[in-house]
């Protein structure tokens, strides 16, 4: 397997002395589906951003494509943020625009500062955002304003946005964490989706671990910004469980065991 994502004692500390990420180091492969799991100011969004240069990391290295890319600023930050979509929690969409609008605003990276702010996109560009919005099944929104869609549907949005920059990995930032139920399991289908059959590589945060066990090829437990646990799902026992969560872990487990027993039943 071919790496594409790796961080090298990774640390990130704040003005106010908070520390947030403390030597982090671990690596991603070409097309795999990797979440991040740990409570609330674990460091888990801290850990995303340091990756595509939201923030800057206080040390160590992110080597993203074979490239060592913690340096990187002006031009060559704007190339790498094209090949690494970011989806949020808060769906980051423009409310007044139509749904293909906001689509094509991922195509930004790749134009110059004229085109972009006048808006020119090619036919191909119009063609594959419509595309990919009949694919995360959003045909019969495609010219209506953002502002008028479910929570569920903004998030599927989001998602077209970051799949028209062609990227070789996306960062999911708690996509699922304002959605109920359905719209959740609609949202990580199409993520699993994508990762298998495009190869695109998916690094996910996620606060619930029955999903994570669900969904990924791998998990990595984060507690006060450091890794405690880097393994596949059916390695993830009750002992790290509460070592990632703490005294939130009891409940969790609970919330796993009768994930278990309803996944027996339907079985």
């Amino acid at each position: 397997m071919t790496t594409l994502l790796e961080m090298k004692h990774v640390s990130k500390k704040y003005g106010n002395g908070t520390v947030a990420l403390s030597d982090v180091n671990f690596s991603v492969n070409e097309g795999e589906f990797v979440s991040v799991i740990g409570p609330s100011g674990a460091g888990k969004s801290t850990l995303l951003r340091c990756i595509n240069k939201m923030i800057q990391a206080t040390d160590g290295e992110v080597i993203f494509d074979s490239v060592n890319i913690s340096g990187f600023k002006g031009r060559s930050l704007r190339k790498l943020r094209t090949k690494i979509g970011m989806i949020f929690q808060n769906y980051n969409l423009v409310e007044r625009l139509s749904v293909i609008e906001n689509v094509l605003h991922g195509r930004l990276g790749y134009k110059s500062m004229l085109s972009g702010s006048l808006g020119l996109f090619t036919n191909d560009e119009k063609q594959q955002a419509y595309h990919l919005l009949e694919m995360l099944g959003l045909k019969e929104q495609i010219y209506q304003r953002c502002d008028q869609l479910s929570g569920g549907q903004k998030q599927r949005v989001g998602i077209a946005r970051a799949l028209i920059q062609n990227p070789k990995l996306m960062l999911c930032d708690e996509p699922i964490a304002s959605l109920d139920p359905s719209s959740a399991k609609t949202i990580m289908d199409h993520l699993k989706n994508i990762s298998d059959s495009l190869k695109i590589t998916v690094l996910i945060n996620l606060h619930q671990v029955d999903i994570a066990m669900n969904y990924a090829d791998r998990i990595i437990g984060v507690s006060k910004g450091q890794i405690v646990f880097n393994g596949a799902p059916s390695q993830l026992t009750s002992g790290d469980i509460k070592t990632i969560y703490g005294s939130d872990a009891s409940n969790l487990m609970i919330n796993i065991e009768n994930h278990d027993r309803v996944k027996v039943a339907e079985k």
